[in-house]
């Protein structure tokens, strides 16, 4: 004891020299084991298999299904379409009473706005036609066109097929143009199209009354005037002109007009009607009838009203509670992969990478090596070694015994990474990345130096 404390005392830097020298080969040997891809382990045969653009077609051949969500997830809420229009109101009985003399009031004046696209219209869309060669050489469809008609639905959108729905209702004919102009550039849709309303149902006027044909008629491009609304419904039929009239309900109020005045001023037969208007030929002064009638024409038309909103209501109720089911039965779904009770594949991660993890792999989809690799963080330059990265597969078929298969990349050529990006996983794949021969040398050296600095310390202190 005396005579190493005093060697050892004065001369370190031997003591340093001469510990080294003893403690390397155990450090090398067992201060540190790297890990690393074996032919045979553990009486296990183990395949080595270069990964080409040839072997990738061979490793994908492999059967796997990717598990499917649940159809909870594949479903969404909706309901049905509300009720249409009802039928017109039955026209009240012409009384007997003599009238007394007429006076004219008319409404205010009224200019008429372009039309609005409403509810239940229907919009023709028009876009070009292909044809052969030699009809376009010829030019013989110059004039073709495709067109294609859609109703505006109580949303007031239309749904137009592969591309998806867009709201016109109540804009202007232009404005719905600019505005499926855009919907068709934000699709990648060639925007060439023309607009135009094929029929028009969403906006009414009402005639009644002494007519040979009570009738309602849509408010269309060109506003209606009251001309025109009596000759639609086959003209007046009245039994003497000094005593009939004719009668405008709008906006609450009742307006009347003689049916001589009529007759001789062409002013009266040009007054513009709009959307709601009821317009009744009365034989009578008999203004509580007529009046009986207007109101029944807008009882009708807001029960009809109501009726669309307590559908729309009910449908908005019974989208709710779907909406609410469709959302419980996913987050228990959630919750059971959480806790573990839903199966599922996973490939695990190992060796020199930024995190070793059990990585999940995707519903409905295949997953690639890039997506485990670069999904999990990538490997650390520094540590890693690009040129062997391996994917250990063990074989499914119980007469190999275990035996697995070693799809090498040597990634030290980037461009084999994108053979990482067609190569596909299986479950219980292992992704192993072998490290850098100088990083096994460093840790062993930061192992053993600790060892190497206290032992001259601890044998000078004996």
């Amino acid at each position: 004891m005396t005579y190493r404390r005093a060697g050892f005392g004065a001369h370190p830097l031997n003591a340093l020299a001469l510990a080294a020298g003893l403690l390397l080969p155990a450090a090398c040997g067992v201060v540190y084991t790297s890990p690393d891809v074996s032919r045979t382990a553990g009486g296990v045969d183990v395949r080595e298999i270069a990964l080409t653009p040839e072997t990738v077609i061979l490793a994908n051949r492999s059967p796997y299904s990717p598990r499917d969500l649940p159809r909870e997830f594949h479903s969404a809420a909706s309901a049905r379409q509300g009720p249409g229009l009802g039928a017109l109101p039955e026209a009240p009985e012409v009384p007997n009473a003599q009238p007394a003399a007429l006076e004219t009031r008319l409404p205010s004046a009224y200019e008429p706005q372009p039309y609005r696209i409403g509810i239940g219209d229907v919009v023709l869309l028009a876009t070009k036609q292909n044809g052969t060669s030699v009809e376009r050489l010829s030019g013989l469809l110059a004039a073709q066109t495709r067109r294609q008609g859609y109703t505006v639905s109580d949303d007031g959108a239309i749904s137009i097929p592969d591309i998806g729905r867009v709201e016109i209702g109540g804009l202007t004919l232009q404005e719905a143009q600019d505005e499926i102009f855009r919907f068709l550039l934000d699709n990648q849709v060639d925007p060439a199209f023309s607009l135009e309303v094929s029929e028009f149902n969403s906006q009414r006027v009402t005639v009644g009354g002494a007519v040979r044909q009570p009738a309602r008629l849509p408010v269309t491009l060109t506003p209606p005037v009251l001309g025109e609304a009596l000759t639609a419904a086959g003209g007046a039929s009245v039994r003497d002109e000094e005593f009939a009239s004719v009668r405008l309900y709008r906006d609450g109020t009742l307006y009347q007009i003689p049916y001589e005045d009529y007759l001789a001023r062409p002013a009266l037969q040009d007054l513009p009607l709009k959307d709601g208007d009821a317009v009744f030929v009365d034989n009578t002064y008999d203004l509580d009838r007529a009046f009986d009638f207007y109101r029944q024409e807008v009882d009708v038309i807001r029960l009809r009203s109501q009726a669309r909103m307590d559908t729309l209501d009910m449908m908005q109720a019974e989208m709710a509670l779907r909406r609410s089911s469709l959302d419980e039965r996913r987050e228990n779904f959630r919750a059971r992969a959480d806790l573990g009770a839903e199966p599922r594949d996973y490939v695990y991660l190992a060796g020199e990478v930024e995190r070793q993890a059990r990585v999940p792999l995707p519903y409905g989809q295949q997953a690639t090596l890039a997506d485990v690799l670069y999904g999990e963080g990538g490997i650390p330059t520094r540590t890693g070694n690009p040129g062997n990265i391996y994917v250990l597969r063990p074989s499914a078929n119980p007469t190999d015994f275990g035996a697995v298969t070693a799809w090498h990349l040597d990634a030290r050529n980037a461009v084999n990474i994108t053979l990482a990006t067609r190569m596909q996983m299986r479950p219980n794949d292992i992704v192993f990345v072998e490290e850098q021969p100088v990083t096994t040398w460093n840790r062993v050296i930061q192992q053993f130096v600790p060892s190497l600095l206290t032992t001259p310390a601890s044998i000078a202190a004996r």
